[in-house]
């Protein structure tokens, strides 16, 4: 349980499988959680399922493509439950091209998305943060940073940014009490997953091949790493990322 119980969590994403499971994750560890999402009725059942486990949380509509609506949202999360204290960014777009074959819209919305509205998210939680004495952010990237990818440059290039990012908001934000780390999650499972393999039994097994451990990681288990970062127990860790990955990348 983390000793901020009540304060109010912003997870962006939060109506997709990974940002569900965290927001759920934050919501037990006693935070009340703005659950942001573009999808608003992927928000709410999100919010149906804290609050039908005891939990607090607002579900709150945000293209993150718009820096204006990301600032409302902030505002309806603080309205609702007072100063941000933890940060999730989460959302994330992964579009599949070979990199000659790219255009340019898809290299912009693939930043806006997976980078620029990191960006000002923080900027919103780190003012509340300061003005509030501490709190915590956790950048979702990817293992993909570490550059073994092909056909995703415009994603490789923003989650690398994100671990730079946490990097550098860590260093700047640390004398006002705000720890800023990030997790770098392997291959979950995911809604658009068959979507960008289709076939799956061949993906399946080029994971579990890569891998130490010879399953595929749950939601679940992201996300506890996302309460430990938001947490007490992580007090003295901040500008790390820690890999969740099943033991695929080892560096």
């Amino acid at each position: 349980m983390t000793s901020d119980q009540g304060m109010c969590a912003v997870v962006t994403g939060a109506g997709g499988l990974l940002g569900t499971a965290i927001a759920e994750r934050l919501a037990i560890d006693g935070y009340r959680v703005a659950v942001v999402d573009i999808d608003v009725d992927t928000a709410r059942q999100t919010v149906d399922r804290i609050e039908s486990a005891g939990g607090t949380a607002l579900a709150i509509e945000c293209d993150l493509r718009d820096e204006g609506q990301i600032a409302a949202a902030f505002a309806s999360a603080t309205e609702a439950f007072g100063p941000v204290r933890a940060l999730v960014n989460n959302a994330a777009i992964f579009p599949l091209n070979a990199f000659v074959d790219t255009p340019v819209e898809e290299l912009d919305e693939t930043t806006a998305i997976n980078q620029r509205a990191y960006f000002i998210a923080a900027q919103h939680a780190a003012r509340a943060m300061i003005e509030a004495g501490g709190g915590v952010m956790v950048n979702v990237a990817s293992i993909v940073w570490h550059g073994r990818w092909t056909q995703m440059v415009p994603y490789v290039a923003a989650k690398g940014a994100i671990v730079a990012t946490t990097r550098a908001l860590a260093r700047e934000l640390g004398e006002h009490g705000i720890r800023v780390n990030a997790v770098a999650p392997g291959a979950f499972k995911g809604r658009g997953e068959a979507q960008q393999h289709p076939d799956l039994e061949a993906y399946e097994r080029e994971i579990l091949g890569e891998q130490a451990l010879k399953r595929r990681g749950l939601p679940e288990e992201l996300a506890a790493a996302v309460s430990f970062l938001c947490g007490d127990d992580s007090s003295f860790i901040t500008g790390q990322t820690l890999n969740v990955d099943g033991g695929w990348i080892m560096s």
